[in-house]
């Protein structure tokens, strides 16, 4: 008997969550009831220092979208549209929730083009955010630049206080203006290699700071001075 009871107390309890959840859906199709539309969004990001108030404002754009006919791929297309976002990520949560996630570029040096300065990513992207002052010890590049820039950054570093821009030459090396007008020409091979050496042969002999033009350093067995 008890086993009967059960039985039947449970099949009740089956059918009303099914005519429960078969409601919810059918609601939510119509694009009736609390879940049916976006009513809130929830960003994060993993750069805790980004300026987050132009995404929220193309993010809102989501608020009272029908949750089936919002498209995602469209929204992460506008939002990766705000200066300085690589992509972003979105996800509807059951509850009427929208949760996108942002990754930022991280800037690494500057570029300009003579008048503003912008943040410069590794892979050589211009963040369109400038300003009119260049970043102390910032690295600052200048004309069209190849899709990896970290490692000839990271090398030159150690003589920014020296350096006015790099520029890249024919699509295939670097050269480096300094602040006191002088073009050190780098190899296309192994530029860090040459920018190590000049910077021995800067502390050896201050070579920033002679009343010189030019420093070829293309040809790896010897270095020309003019």
């Amino acid at each position: 008997m008890k086993r009967t009871i059960v039985f039947w107390l449970y099949f009740v309890i089956a059918i009303i969550l099914g005519i429960y959840f078969a409601t919810r859906i059918i609601m939510t199709g119509l694009g009736h009831g609390n879940i049916a539309t976006i009513h809130n969004i929830t960003i994060t990001t993993d750069d805790s220092d980004a300026d987050m108030i132009a995404v929220q404002t193309v993010a809102a754009g989501g608020l009272g979208a029908h949750t089936n006919s919002l498209n995602l791929d469209s929204l992460n297309r506008r939002i990766a549209g705000v200066p300085g976002v690589k992509n972003s990520a979105t996800r509807r949560m059951p509850n009427g929730t929208l949760r996108v996630h942002i990754k930022f570029y991280q800037s690494v040096a500057q570029w300009t083009d003579g008048v503003a300065f912008y943040p410069l990513s590794d892979d050589g992207t211009i963040v369109q955010t400038p300003s009119d002052t260049r970043d102390s010890g910032a690295i600052v590049f200048r004309g069209k630049l190849p899709n990896d820039i970290s490692e000839i950054t990271a090398a030159t570093r150690i003589l920014a206080p020296d350096i006015n821009y790099l520029e890249w030459i024919e699509n295939r090396r670097w050269n480096i203006v300094t602040n006191g007008d002088i073009t050190i020409m780098l190899p296309e091979n192994d530029p860090v290699a040459a920018v190590r050496s000049l910077n021995s042969l800067n502390e050896k002999q201050h070579i920033l700071t002679k009343n010189i033009h030019v420093i070829d350093m293309r040809d790896p067995s010897r270095i020309l001075v003019k």
